[in-house]
């Protein structure tokens, strides 16, 4: 397109601004529903960003095109917004768009290549979408791997009580992946805190599956490896027998002991 056909064609659509709105807002059925609720929930203005969308893809402004597009990546990562929207109403941009260039063609008797420009605002449009979901998808991967690290963290609580003694107050189920989070961030904050006593409180489980408490074994061995000795407080019956079903036994110099107060009882006693 020549640039003068470009700033006529972007006036155009500029004065027939509520016009064109109106026609995207029938293409988009579904969003138009939602087009309030986007807005409160995300500040995404969809009507404003449409315009956006169609200046950068008749004005070829490429790189200001794919920057958008990942700014409302971002944005809808970020607020958990329905893709199956964005694409429908970035569809509905597409279509309107060219309900208005045929309109301006036949209105002033334009002669254009076609397929030319076909080619050309199509292909930015695309590139839209891509940049779009490109973006969306690595921010979201950020974000789940950030609540991953978070759900992590908090569920293996290592509390430290003096400069060498730590408590690690276990409550919930523990899956195989949980037990291996926790080999991981015990051996860790072992190595890191240089912690010589860890108080292991079992009281908040009330089953575990035979994997994990050999997992458990294997948590206290490496720990032992450390310099770091364990002591298992709260051993709830039903773990118990299941320990006993098992055939596990603690190392030696591994404490078992009821209750975490009596744990801090024998390790504080002066």
């Amino acid at each position: 397109m020549t640039s003068e056909f470009e700033f006529e064609l972007k006036k155009y659509i500029q004065d027939n601004g509520e016009s064109f709105e109106e026609e995207l807002l029938y293409e988009a059925a579904t969003v138009r529903e939602k087009i309030n609720t986007i807005l409160e929930v995300g500040n995404i203005d969809l009507i404003n960003n449409a315009h956006k969308l169609v200046s950068y893809a008749l004005e070829t402004k490429l790189d200001e095109l794919r920057n958008f597009a990942q700014v409302e990546g971002i944005a809808w990562a970020t607020h958990s917004l329905t893709l199956s929207f964005k694409l429908e109403w970035v569809q509905a941009i597409r279509r309107t768009l060219w309900t208005f260039l045929q309109r301006y063609i036949a209105e002033n008797n334009v002669e254009i290549e076609f397929f030319q420009l076909e080619r050309q605002i199509n292909s930015y449009i695309d590139q839209f979408l891509n940049a779009f979901f490109i973006s969306y998808s690595a921010y979201k991967d950020e974000l789940l791997k950030a609540q991953r690290e978070l759900v992590e963290n908090l569920s293996v609580p290592i509390i430290p009580i003096t400069p060498t003694v730590c408590i690690l107050p276990i409550i919930g189920s523990i899956d195989y992946y949980r037990s291996k989070v926790m080999e991981e961030k015990v051996l860790t904050e072992v190595g890191r805190k240089h912690i010589q006593t860890l108080l292991m409180d079992l009281s908040g489980i009330a089953d575990m599956e035979a994997e994990v408490i050999d997992q458990l074994k294997k948590i206290i061995d490496g720990a032992a490896m450390m310099g770091c000795s364990t002591a298992i407080t709260g051993l709830r019956p039903d773990v118990v027998r299941s320990m006993v079903r098992l055939g596990v036994k603690f190392d030696k110099n591994t404490l078992t002991v009821g209750t975490l107060q009596q744990a801090l009882s024998i390790y504080f006693k002066n």
